[in-house]
């Protein structure tokens, strides 16, 4: 079938056997796929031209301070979860050059790079990290001042979701309304089913410029038996997913408790590494560098990714502002959970649980906030038993 109209949310079936067609189709359009590969245990984000790039039947197991790639017993093409890579470092990267100066005669020239603007098509973004890019569409396109390499990587970029086929060991997108279905911000969206001898992407319209990719690949449309099959595969997603956030009055609990006990403690694991803001996908902290060439005709001025959790990001006026561990990581956790919100109006985490793989020491952001909680309801418990 290819001539049927393709309305935004009309769901149809895509074969596994045509998604070579699909990823062809997107370079025929002047896009760049750009998937997950697997690349010496990892699982990394790099441009694709085959489905043979993808990891084709393997999965991930993970764990607070632990990531795990295995086979699995099926050929599924996105049968993981996330890695450690996030899509940010396509639409916002970690390394620029903004400006360059150059001396001439009466002065110094400001002369502004010349950038490719790429047209990346982004292939199997889950819904925790769909979620993450509209946070940073509002961190970074909503705010008084708009960054413009953003924008236009933004704009260019096709965006291809993929809805979760089982639950990450260490996500918790379900309690935080983020996952593990996508449902908006995408292009198409697919759910990979695997039924007996059949392979299929049910597949939903989410934009008129997906419409217009998926209109040059075969396709049938989608039947009641298909839906209900991709469907049961995100519930039973959603019930296995290994941790839980609950976001109720969140905000409040942090600021109530911002000289509580528990930061101290959390302080004397932490390695103040700063790998929890490296990987999530929603962090944008970032230095600058001014650079001088040796004879002094040329500079140039580079926004580089940082962390909050060196002592120097918040160095000013000869000092840092936050010279202890404990103050380091309470505020990385209190901005992500709480003054984000008052900043943005939303909150910078989106449940994907990449903090809790990767930090080496295993530090569970949940079970920080839920011991929080914990205490100040057994405090007020007390309280109200002495009146």
């Amino acid at each position: 079938m290819t001539g049927s109209s393709l309305n935004v949310g009309k769901l149809v079936v895509l074969e596994a056997r045509d998604f070579q067609k699909f990823l062809e189709v997107l370079r025929d359009k002047g896009y760049r796929p750009v998937g997950p590969t697997l690349r010496d245990g990892d699982l990394l984000y790099e441009e694709i031209s085959s489905v043979a790039a993808l990891p084709v039947g393997w999965t991930d197991e993970q764990a607070p301070g632990a990531f795990r790639l295995k086979p699995r017993s099926d050929q599924a093409l996105f049968g993981y979860g996330v890695g450690q890579q996030s899509w940010k470092q396509f639409l916002f990267p970690p390394r620029q050059l903004l400006w360059q100066a150059r001396r001439e005669e009466r002065g110094f020239r400001i002369l502004s790079p010349p950038e490719e603007v790429p047209a990346f098509a982004f292939m199997g973004v889950h819904a925790c990290d769909l979620h993450a890019i509209a946070v940073q569409d509002k961190v970074f396109l909503q705010g008084q001042q708009v960054d413009p390499t953003y924008r236009q990587r933004r704009a260019a970029a096709l965006i291809v979701a993929v809805n979760c086929g089982h639950g990450c060991g260490t996500g918790f997108c379900a309690s935080m309304g983020t996952g593990p279905k996508a449902t908006t911000g995408f292009d198409l969206a697919l759910t990979e089913v695997l039924k007996g001898n059949r392979h299929y992407f049910l597949v939903e319209v989410g934009t008129p410029r997906g419409a217009q990719i998926l209109a040059e690949v075969p396709r049938q449309e989608a039947g009641a038996e298909e839906q209900e099959a991709a469907a049961g595969i995100v519930a039973q997603a959603a019930a296995q997913m290994g941790r839980v956030l609950d976001p109720t009055g969140l905000k409040d609990l942090l600021y109530r408790n911002y000289e509580h006990p528990r930061w101290e403690e959390v302080a004397g694991r932490c390695l103040t590494c700063g790998n929890c803001a490296l990987v999530c996908p929603t962090c944008f902290c970032h230095t600058l560098e001014d650079t001088i060439d040796l004879t002094g005709a040329q500079a140039e001025r580079w926004r580089r990714l940082d962390v909050c959790f060196t002592v120097d990001f918040s160095y000013l006026h000869g000092g840092s502002v936050r010279t202890s561990a404990r103050a380091r990581y309470r505020q990385w956790l209190t901005h992500k959970l709480a003054t984000w919100v008052d900043q943005f109006g939303c909150s910078g985490c989106v449940g994907c649980g990449r903090c809790l793989t990767w930090c080496p020491v295993g530090i569970d952001i949940t079970e920080e906030v839920r011991a929080i909680r914990e205490s100040e309801a057994s405090q007020q418990e007390r309280e109200h038993g002495n009146h």
